[in-house]
């Protein structure tokens, strides 16, 4: 015969068991109390700052109520234990300054083909060190690939791209992730939509509910405005600003792609659905959201449209929504701009909008330096950083997904006579190869034969000359490449920030050329860049002496390094010697009553330097121990000297 308690699932004997029924309502009344709690105080915090933001944006009561009220519904969805890393966030502080955050930029298709396949390769990246792990944009976009652009052409902001996997899958990997210490970066696609999109194709079919999302125009008077005020993002490859839509009568606004339609961020509806968006990707436990060409998603007829104070208003309510809703998220901002035009997108220590930005400048201006083996340039923009707040932080990388394009500080180039269009060729030459000493190997993008100028795409051993010492079996040139390659990564961690390595520069992977063969991406070189993971790389990293094994166990040493030692930590004071040798990048790092003298040598010769002074100094890479003043570095070589 069966108890009663046993027809309702509950064991029949114990004290406890006759309890519990009682109890379970009560644990879950308290629970639901102190998540009320918790999410009220964030919005109090934020309320009233948020709401006069929006009422100047928009002044509409509504939807701001409406907002508000989906910030809660987004709140009470998100799991458990994504809230319970929030908290745990919020009490650490700013968790992804710590000194032993390591990132990985990847295409998950060219990775491990899907994002369970990417679940499946956790412990190599384990290996690697990495704690943040940049997916490539991986939501739906159209079959097409040559009108995806890589991904960022979203027709459905809550769908993963079919041949990589489900949400579900994106929701498992960032558990398992996060069970790893790993944190989950994705791009956040806020400038426009695919013409695929829903409200696109509603849009197109005439409903004009969907047709104010986005900019449509019939007047070619205004038309012609915006050719004449606002910059074009590809002159080369994509020219204007509007793309003809003939069942319409109209033009609709496409500043990147004619099938990339330019949201219209005037409409309150805009802003809160993409909100909705950004807040369901939260939930499924993205740590890091990259707003993809932010400074552009402001419009106004008489302006260049761009770095708007709408924008910042925008990015201010992010921050602010993140804060109530998902306060473990980080707001990465995508500003490829001038220096004068990135830092504001920090925001103010009181009001603050992006947590990390690009370091744009640093990148490319590091590769002219390896060109033309003169730090000048370099060691004024890396004071410009060292200057600012400590709590601004960036993310710094060799290279990434995309092509290097030459936006240097011509003015102070000039002055050393260094004029913008011969260097810009120069440059272009130097990588591919074209110039006397040169053992780069890359290719151009988007070169404009009028203007003559161009982007360079290639990875890092490629530009190194990793690929032209082994196609030429040179011995002596491939010591020469991968000297000059770990130097880099080196330079790299001496910074400040947050470093990032594009998958497969750990194991000096060289250039992929078969995209030629690929009719839907022959006509784009960055593929050069982009190519799939060569796992076969993987098991020669521990072969002692291979090209693979001496990057990958050097990289794997200098990041130890990193994280044992507090010089590197992001509140470290920085400096950067003035140097007599051009072609010497010195970092200083102090903290803690020790000092790091990060020495670079950007030259192809050896060079004899001297110290500050006389003293006690540990070389942190060889464990080397003595008292010098004077000391010999060779060619694109570096030291870690530590002063006690």
């Amino acid at each position: 015969m069966t108890d009663k308690n046993d027809r309702a699932g509950v064991p029949a004997s114990g004290a406890r068991t006759r309890r519990s029924p009682s109890r379970q309502p009560l644990a879950r009344s308290a629970e639901r109390a102190r998540a009320d709690a918790i999410f009220l105080g964030r919005l109090r915090r934020h309320h009233d700052e948020l709401r006069w933001l929006y009422m100047e944006l928009y002044d509409n009561a509504d939807m701001f109520g409406e907002l508000v009220d989906q910030l809660r519904r987004f709140y009470d969805e998100r799991p458990a234990a994504l809230r319970a890393l929030d908290e745990r966030r919020e009490r650490a502080g700013a968790w992804y300054r710590e000194r032993g955050q390591l990132g990985m930029q990847m295409y998950i298709d060219n990775f491990a083909g899907t994002i369970a396949g990417v679940e499946g390769r956790l412990d190599y990246l384990e290996r690697c060190g990495v704690t943040y792990v940049h997916l490539m944009p991986f939501l739906d976009t159209p079959a097409d690939r040559s009108r995806s652009d890589g991904g960022y052409a979203v027709s459905d902001f809550r769908r993963v791209k079919p041949g990589l996997g489900t949400m579900e899958d994106l929701a498992r990997l960032a558990e398992r992730c996060h069970e790893r210490g790993i944190s989950l970066c994705m791009d956040f696609v806020m400038n426009h939509t695919s013409d695929e999109h829903e409200w696109a194709r509603r849009a197109r079919a005439g409903e004009g509910e969907y047709m104010s999302r986005y900019f449509f125009e019939s007047r070619q008077d205004v038309i012609d405005r915006y050719t004449r005020d606002v910059p074009q993002v590809f002159p080369t490859t994509a020219p204007g600003h509007f793309t003809y839509l003939p069942e319409l009568g109209q033009h609709v606004m496409t500043q990147f792609y004619p099938y990339q339609w330019d949201l219209n961020y005037r409409n309150p509806r805009v802003f809160n659905e993409m909100m909705y968006n950004f807040l369901f990707l939260a939930n499924q436990g993205i740590d890091v959201m990259r707003l993809d060409a932010v400074p552009y998603i402001w419009k106004q007829l008489g302006t260049n449209c761009r770095n708007l104070p709408q924008v910042h208003t925008i990015v201010r309510m992010m921050r602010m929504i993140s804060e109530v809703v998902c306060p473990g998220v980080v707001l990465l901002g995508e500003v490829v701009m001038a220096p004068v035009e990135v830092v504001p997108y920090f925001g103010t220590v009181e009001k603050p909008e992006c947590h990390m930005l690009y370091n744009v400048t640093t990148m490319a201006t590091t590769w002219s330096t390896v060109a033309c083996r003169d730090t000048r340039l370099l060691r004024s923009q890396l004071e410009a950083v060292c200057a600012l707040p400590r709590a601004y932080t960036f993310l710094n990388y060799l290279r990434c997904h995309d092509d290097i394009g030459w936006g240097l500080d011509y003015a102070t180039l000039s002055g050393w006579g260094m004029e913008e269009v011969p260097h810009k060729r120069y440059l272009n030459d130097y990588f591919q190869g074209l110039v006397p000493g040169s053992t780069s190997r890359g290719e151009l993008y988007n070169a404009d034969p009028v203007t003559g100028d161009a982007r360079f795409c290639a990875t890092t051993a490629s530009m190194c000359g990793v690929e032209a010492a082994a196609l030429a079996g040179d011995g002596a040139a491939m010591d020469v490449a991968l000297r000059k390659d770990v130097m880099l990564h080196a330079y790299l961690l001496a910074q400040s920030g947050l470093p990032i390595i594009y998958s497969g520069d750990e194991l000096a992977q060289v250039n992929d050329y078969s995209y030629r063969d690929d009719p839907e991406r022959a006509d784009d070189s960055r593929y050069v860049h982009r190519g799939r993971f060569d796992w076969s790389l993987v098991g020669r990293a521990d072969e002692p002496g291979s090209a693979q094994g001496r990057i990958f166990g050097a990289l794997e040493e200098l990041e130890g390094i990193r994280r044992d030692e507090a010089v590197f930590d992001a509140d470290a004071s920085v400096e950067i010697v003035d140097y007599s040798d051009p072609a010497i990048l010195w970092i200083r790092r102090s903290a803690g009553g020790r000092t790091l003298e990060a020495v670079f040598n950007f030259s192809d010769d050896e060079k004899s330097l001297w110290m500050p002074g006389r003293a006690r100094f540990t070389d942190l890479v060889s464990g080397d121990e003595g008292e010098f003043e004077t000391f010999s570095l060779p060619a694109w070589d570096f030291r870690w000297y530590l002063r006690a």
